[in-house]
């Protein structure tokens, strides 16, 4: 547990580290619809795909996020990743023409179902690196702060936007601490002979079942200390509050929202293009435009 990097912030003084977290907020969420933004032939999808890949991995070195905690962070993904593999790969679409292997002319396996079942999976992979960059660099009452300045237009129709960015600030700091009391709660457990890894179905429900009831305890006694505390404290979520802290724009923002933008604008146009025609290629839309073609 102690190789989970999903939610904890590391401190660093680093070009991501000190953006304004209104502004990396603005930025995940274009790259997470650019993510989703799928074309008509595989070889610009798969372009694009890389080509985000390779703006994720420039952002995770310079947020110096491990690359072998993230994929440690990962390893509750291989079931997903069989299960829909499994289901692209026998359950295939009519669509499909790409055939890999056949089975006596009745069953036929596809390239294309592996196409589609890889790029599901990247496109997991980059939303869950996405929101990894953006918690390892940005601290839980920054984000607080910023989902709250978003959230502020709707205090006109009387929505709470303080309590929900309050329960949104303590839901994303209980997730390294309630990660740091599951690995004290296994270890304990495994001194006493459990074993979380072997034995049949049965055994390792029992074993599951030790770990999450004392957890489950655990959460409730930590969230009973943590309401005492802010009643103690006078903590009014009606009442008007000043901040330490002021959130400001600066010209490392400025720079970063050019180039987020610029990715998102470009696919975006590309997308909007592939709508307009019945096939899109990278490669002739580059000789298009560049050589006149």
């Amino acid at each position: 547990m102690n190789n989970v990097t999903f939610g904890r912030y590391t401190p660093y003084n680093t070009f991501v580290h000190k953006l304004d977290p209104r502004n990396k907020i603005l930025i995940l969420i274009l790259l997470m619809v650019a993510i989703f933004l799928k074309f008509t032939l595989w070889s610009t999808t798969l372009l694009l795909s890389a080509g985000m890949l390779i703006l994720l991995i420039l952002l995770m070195i310079l947020t110096r996020i491990s690359f072998l905690g993230l994929f440690k962070s990962m390893k509750s993904m291989w079931f997903m990743v069989i299960f829909i593999l499994a289901i692209y790969v026998f359950i295939p679409n009519n669509s499909y023409t790409m055939v890999c292997y056949r089975f006596n002319d009745h069953y036929a396996i596809y390239w294309d179902s592996f196409y589609q079942a890889g790029y599901i999976i990247l496109r997991l992979i980059l939303m869950i690196s996405l929101t990894m960059v953006l918690t390892s660099s940005t601290k839980p009452m920054d984000l607080t702060y910023a989902f709250e300045w978003y959230m502020y237009p709707l205090k006109v129709i009387r929505f709470p936007v303080h309590e929900i960015a309050m329960t949104l600030s303590i839901a994303l700091r209980f997730i390294p601490t309630l990660l740091d009391e599951t690995d004290r709660i296994m270890k304990a457990q495994a001194s006493r002979g459990v074993d979380f890894n072997r034995g049949n179905l049965f055994k390792r429900f029992r074993a599951v079942i030790s770990l999450i009831i004392p957890l489950f305890v655990s959460a409730i006694q930590r969230s009973e200390e943590l309401s005492d505390a802010m009643e103690a404290r006078g903590y009014d979520p009606k009442g008007k509050r000043t901040r330490y802290r002021k959130l400001s724009f600066t010209y490392r923002d400025i720079i970063a929202f050019v180039i987020g933008g610029a990715v998102f604008g470009g696919i975006l146009y590309l997308f909007i293009y592939d709508l307009n025609v019945e096939t899109l290629d990278l490669f002739e839309l580059f000789f298009h435009i560049n050589l006149g073609f």
